[in-house]
């Protein structure tokens, strides 16, 4: 009897080996079950104490860091739902370049709330609306809460730099947020264009050396390459340069041809005319007032003779964009072919040296005259991970200097402006009428995580510490935060904590929009995987039955 196997209903719609999941519990809370354990993960690496994650990614690569993007990033989470809220961070990252954390952290905690109301019986799309109703009043509130005055800012002044950016490097590196903002705010505002809104972030290098520590740390106007010159000049002061992108080689004269050679002295004449055409070709370099090469590809063995000869320095950058980098520093056009250079293109430095710094030979491009466009930010660390993690921080600065020269206002930091929006926004939601105003209530309380999750990673009383900041923000100071070294509450202008308006707008905006997406979710249809059985799944390798 095989007809009375036919399958029925959505199981004779798909292909065998779909899942299928549909309704409330299956669906909805499964998805924000998922986000749920995302941001738990996120959550305790949030603020200044936040704890370190070890993930080993799937090439064995480890990282040690308490950076958000990072951490997602390299976890490769596989859940659909989950991965809304990676793409929200990215799209954070993208856009600020600091704030995943609090995207992820944030949109799990709403998604939890959310998952509270559903069991109380209400419907998604009403959690939607209403929810879409908070994060509009969340930002209107937001544009409140913006320190007066702190629009017009100077983008090269370094105390208001630093005073915006502490609160992001701190966030990775608690206790060295001194040293480095000094270093990264140096490093910004040196290649700071006339107009600031042109910022490129690639300006700001990061050479990352082991061995001494923070303190040793420097920031050098100009390009710090990490391998030696290839002759024996290794310092120049005040030269031109002429950059070839093709290498400087033997091989690279013009032409690739065949040639029958007669007699003896046909062939020894014409290892001379090979050599005799290099020789032109360094001469005229020589002779045109350059005196460093910089060199794309090989150095050949007889070019590097010659360069030696008429006392070049010789420099080889393998990577294209150090290689653009470098012609954006001094100036100077990459010549495709070994020709000689023309006036007009060749670059000025006004030092090349080769400096030994922790052991490791390092070539130091210093241009310190005005229009260099490049600056480099020389950590220097204990160990790998280390050094990573401060690279991080200082990309994350150097991220939060590009956002506030498109847009400098601050609001108060250390949670203070979290629990502020909690508390209007609760305002607000008694306000309402209809079923929505439960949704603004729990939209509200979401916003509780930012500063219970900063007190419980400081080792903290959570409880305490929001009762105090709701009573201290309902009599009016609505600068107060949390001060995590005493564990206290105190003004956030006397802790000068501030963080960027851009941040916590679009960090929001990104988590509430990604909540609101997992919520829309109401089934799951995957098709069975593509491909055989799994790979993990097959038997050990190199035995056989006998």
């Amino acid at each position: 009897m095989a007809f009375s196997m036919q399958p029925y209903g959505i199981q004779s719609m798909l292909k065998e080996g779909h899942k299928h999941m549909s309704g409330l519990d299956e669906a909805v809370l499964k998805n924000i079950d998922a986000c749920k354990q995302l941001s738990q993960i996120t959550r305790t690496s949030l603020g200044p104490n936040g704890m370190n994650k070890m993930v080993i990614n799937h090439l064995d690569k480890l990282f040690i860091t308490n950076d958000a993007a990072t951490i997602v990033n390299e976890l490769e989470v596989q859940h659909p739902a989950a991965k809304l809220l990676v793409l929200a961070a990215k799209a954070q990252q993208e856009e600020i370049g600091d704030g995943a954390n609090l995207t992820i952290s944030f949109a799990g905690e709403i998604l939890q709330m959310a998952e509270e109301l559903i069991r109380m019986g209400l419907h998604p799309s009403e959690i939607i609306i209403g929810y879409t109703k908070a994060i509009n009043k969340t930002v209107e509130i937001l544009d409140e809460l913006v320190e007066k005055d702190s629009e017009t800012m100077d983008v090269r002044n370094k105390e208001q730099v630093i005073s915006r950016m502490r609160a992001a490097v701190a966030s990775k590196q608690f206790g060295q947020e001194d040293i480095l903002c000094s270093l990264i705010a140096d490093a910004c505002i040196q290649v700071c264009p006339k107009n600031p809104t042109n910022f490129n972030v690639d300006n700001v290098r990061v050479a990352k050396l082991l061995g001494g520590g923070l303190h040793n740390s420097t920031v050098v106007r100009g390009m710090v390459l990490k391998n030696d010159a290839v002759g024996t000049i290794k310092q120049v002061e005040k030269a031109k340069v002429a950059v070839f992108a093709g290498g400087v080689d033997t091989s690279a004269t013009e032409t690739k041809g065949t040639v029958l050679i007669q007699s003896a002295e046909q062939l020894e004449n014409y290892s001379k005319t090979e050599e005799a055409k290099v020789e032109e070709l360094i001469k005229a370099v020589a002779d045109s007032g350059a005196k460093v090469i910089v060199s794309g590809g090989a150095v050949g063995e007889m070019a590097l003779h010659f360069c030696e000869r008429y006392k070049l320095m010789v420099l080889k950058i393998s990577s294209k964009f150090e290689l653009r980098r470098f012609c954006r520093t001094t100036g100077a056009v990459a010549i495709l072919k070994l020709s000689p250079p023309n006036p007009d293109d060749l670059g000025y430095v006004d030092s090349i040296s080769v400096e030994e710094i922790g052991g490791v030979r390092v070539t130091v491009i210093r241009n310190e005259s005005g229009g260099n466009s490049v600056s480099t930010v020389v950590l220097r660390g204990s160990t790998d991970s280390i050094l990573d993690d401060l690279e991080r921080a200082v990309d994350d600065g150097v991220n939060t200097y590009k956002a506030m020269c498109r847009d400098s206002r601050v609001v108060a930091g250390a949670a203070a402006t979290e629990i502020e929006l909690a508390r209007r926004l609760k305002e607000f939601s008694l306000r309402e009428i209809g079923l929505d105003q439960y949704a603004i209530a729990k939209f509200a309380e979401a916003f509780e995580m930012v500063p219970k999750t900063l007190a419980e990673n400081a080792g903290l009383n959570a409880m305490e510490i929001i009762s105090s900041l709701y009573a201290e923000h309902a009599s009016g100071n609505t600068k107060v935060g949390i001060d995590l070294d005493e564990g206290v509450c105190k003004d956030v202008s006397e802790m000068n904590v501030w963080d960027l308006y851009v941040t916590k707008y679009f960090a929001l905006k990104y988590a509430a929009d990604a909540a609101c997406t997992v919520l829309r979710v109401d089934q799951i249809i995957m098709s069975k995987p593509a491909g055989g059985p799994r790979r993990d799944a097959a038997p050990g390798g190199g035995m056989d039955e006998d």
